[in-house]
């Protein structure tokens, strides 16, 4: 009796290194948006990082549309119709012209196309350098509230008091569907979702006000899930923790 062996195809014998680099390069994105600690006194502003990138891009945009918009109002003249019937003719391009005219632009895209990606990769790398010496507030948010947690216990609902002139974190997650905090003066923005601890971080440098909203649709109420980051001298912010740490203790003290 004659019975057929099969040798296990290479394909399959590579499945698993396949699976493994799959899973491999799943976790990279994870791991490029931790965040790291900066050296001591190291404060890199990302909202100074982003007005910059923003305006080399509107410079780069603007620099490449006029030369382009030049170099086609240029052709349109030259090779406009003259009078009624008038057919156009030309000599046939060369190889080399072809050739130039299909790689210059595409060199000009591809260089302006690196140079931005790499700043904006420092930028991006910058900002995980979230400062050593912060305030580290948690934020849970919720349908249609902001949720935040001061690191002595210390509640607050959609209005955020924090201290001029020190960087501060949010730990943010969600107790139920995805959200997005958006301060638009301090130039950042990140989504909170259920079972994962993300994060950002700003520096508000002088006392004032400024608004936060949701950025990600979240319900029917989404338009009204707005709050305030108010940032206040570092002795008023004192004394108002002072004051609501001294209301939680005398709250949690047994009767």
């Amino acid at each position: 009796m004659h019975i057929e062996t099969h040798q296990p195809s290479r394909r399959l014998a590579l499945r698993p290194l396949l699976l493994a680099a799959g899973g491999l390069l799943m976790t990279l994105p994870a791991l490029a948006y931790e965040a790291k600690t900066a050296a001591p006194g190291v404060i890199n502003d990302p909202a100074a990082g982003y007005d910059k990138l923003w305006h080399e891009v509107l410079i780069d945009i603007t620099v490449i549309g006029v030369a382009f918009a030049l170099v086609m109002a240029w052709f349109l003249i030259k090779y406009r119709q003259k009078k009624a019937g008038d057919v156009g003719s030309a000599p046939k391009l060369s190889s080399a012209a072809m050739v130039g005219w299909a790689v210059i632009p595409i060199f000009v895209f591809l260089s302006d196309d690196l140079f931005l990606a790499a700043n904006g990769w420092k930028l991006w790398n910058d900002y995980r350098d979230v400062p050593a010496d912060r305030l580290e507030v948690k934020l849970e948010s919720g349908m249609y509230s902001w949720d935040y947690t001061y690191p002595n216990g210390v509640q607050a609902q959609n209005i955020l008091r924090v201290p001029a002139g020190k960087p501060v974190m949010l730990r943010m997650t969600s107790r139920d569907t995805l959200h997005s905090h958006f301060i638009p003066d301090f130039r950042v923005k990140e989504d909170s979702m259920p079972g994962r601890i993300t994060y950002l971080w700003f520096y508000p440098k002088a006392p004032g006000e400024h608004v936060v909203t949701c950025a990600e649709y979240c319900g029917v109420m989404h338009g009204y899930m707005a709050g305030k980051i108010v940032v206040l001298p570092e002795a008023e912010y004192k004394a108002w923790m002072d004051a609501e740490a001294a209301k939680l203790s005398a709250t949690n003290k047994p009767a």
